[in-house]
């Protein structure tokens, strides 16, 4: 089995597995007690926060340990906005922040705070001016991921941190897709990062927050972590965590540049061999092993259990794929297809024969799946009978309602329209996408009383 998608979790790195096991031996005391086991497992953890710290760019008294990513970003965004209530209570995250920063900001929202969301271009990357024209007076945060987890582009973070920082505004940065990769450059004001990420083991975060920024955790306090992570510390998994990562580090430039060299060949292979695919993400800032592509006409729902019963552990952001009618954030705010979307993502360590073979098995997947769905063939001619014409696919979910408007748009006569009615959030990105890889003209969207009315004008 090839296992793709490292960018939800990288396999357990061997110096983790090492570190974890010994450490469950030695690090099971409270660090926080004065007797032999206690400072045993004090110069553990100790240890363990010196090492992350350098391999982050930071003072070891800036880094605390959490209990999740996810946990270090809400603990980053509360604690932070909260210290700077004084200045105002104005948020700003781009469109394609991970889920936690996004949900962070909704809470912050509903708490009677205001937010800015900053729009990316087509690649998934924000414009640092865009960035600065959202600062405000009452400013309190800005938040920037590193790079996306879904497309693999790399975020123009120093630019930002140098408009935030002459704003006065403090900018957090959530690096757990790329730390594994190198340090975050720029002068930020707060970092997250996630164990798993790199090849350590799930259940441990970073957050780091400089000196000189005004930070007030929220909740209970707590002693521990400088009552930034309330809780017993998972000694064995820090250690295991802060082990991995400075392994991973001194082989990351070898192995940067052998994992480019494979995603660059998926990305120039796949729209060689296999017809109507989109290679979204920027093509050249962008981590080293991730790839996204979109094949138009296919479930992906169905495409991932295909290629997983071929041998191949790939993730999508496809809607047909969440199991919702929306897809995901990602997608949505570059407005690129989504229907048939593949993320692949290469762990370290990853063999080129599993990526050829891979390219092997996708053209014949993607057609089968195709051929199920009943795309119509590049080759049928359909007569032109003339008028306009209504496709009704209200109630069917993506990629139907683009495949009925191919099997239809040669029935008008070149510059007759086709309306497609779909109440399918993934229709706004897809026929409009389908039109700009067809040679078509979308016209635009109207609502009707069971859903969206897309129309498409037939250019050739």
């Amino acid at each position: 089995m090839a296992y793709f998608d490292a960018a939800s979790a990288v396999p357990l790195h061997p110096v983790a597995r090492q570190a974890l096991q010994a450490s469950l031996d030695e690090g099971w005391a409270d660090p926080a007690r004065l007797y032999r086991e206690g400072r045993r497992a004090r110069m553990l953890l100790d240890a363990a926060r010196e090492a992350a710290a350098e391999a982050v760019g930071c003072r070891a008294d800036e880094l605390v340990f959490t209990p999740s990513g996810t946990r270090a970003v809400h603990s980053g965004v509360a604690g932070a906005l909260a210290g700077r209530r004084r200045a105002g209570s104005h948020l700003i995250v781009s469109a394609v922040e991970h889920s936690s920063a996004l949900h962070a900001a909704e809470a912050h929202e509903a708490g009677g705070g205001t937010v800015t969301q900053v729009p990316v271009d087509r690649t998934g990357a924000v414009d640092p001016e865009a960035y600065a024209d959202a600062l405000r007076g009452d400013t309190a945060l800005a938040c920037l991921q590193s790079a996306n987890h879904e497309v693999g582009t790399e975020q123009p973070v120093a630019e930002v941190a140098e408009a935030c920082r002459a704003a006065g505004v403090p900018l957090l940065v959530d690096a757990a897709q790329s730390l594994g990769w190198g340090k975050v450059t720029g002068d930020w004001s707060l970092l997250t990062a996630s164990a798993h990420k790199w090849g350590g083991p799930s259940g441990v975060g970073l957050l780091v927050v400089r000196k000189g920024v005004r930070f007030a955790p929220q909740g209970p306090g707590d002693e521990r972590e400088s009552g930034r992570a309330p809780g017993f510390e998972n000694l064995p998994a820090i250690v295991a965590a802060a082990a991995s990562l400075r392994a991973v580090r001194a082989e990351a430039a070898g192995e940067a540049v052998r994992l480019r060299q494979l995603t660059e060949r998926i990305r120039t292979r796949v729209p060689a061999l296999v017809p109507d695919v989109e290679v979204v993400g920027d093509p050249v800032r962008r981590l080293p092993g991730v790839v996204t592509f979109s094949c138009l006409y296919v479930d992906g729902e169905t495409l991932l259990h295909e290629l997983d019963r071929a041998g191949f552990s790939v993730s999508s952001g496809s809607s047909c794929t969440s199991g919702t009618l929306t897809p995901s954030h990602v997608l949505r705010a570059m407005g690129v297809l989504s229907e048939g979307n593949v993320r692949v993502s290469l762990p370290p360590g990853t063999p080129a024969e599993d990526v050829e073979r891979f390219l092997e098995v996708l053209p014949g997947t993607v057609a089968a799946v195709r051929e199920k769905l009943g795309v119509p063939g590049a080759t049928e001619a359909a007569p032109k009978t003339g008028g306009d014409l209504v496709v009704d696919a209200v109630g069917r979910r993506c990629p139907v309602p683009v495949i009925e408007l191919a099997k239809v748009i040669g029935d008008v006569p070149v510059g007759g329209t086709v309306r497609v009615l779909s109440d399918d959030e993934a229709a706004r990105l897809d026929i409009p996408a389908w039109c700009e890889m067809r040679g078509q003209e979308y016209v635009g969207e109207e609502p009707t009383e069971r859903g969206t009315a897309y129309s498409v004008r037939r250019v050739s």
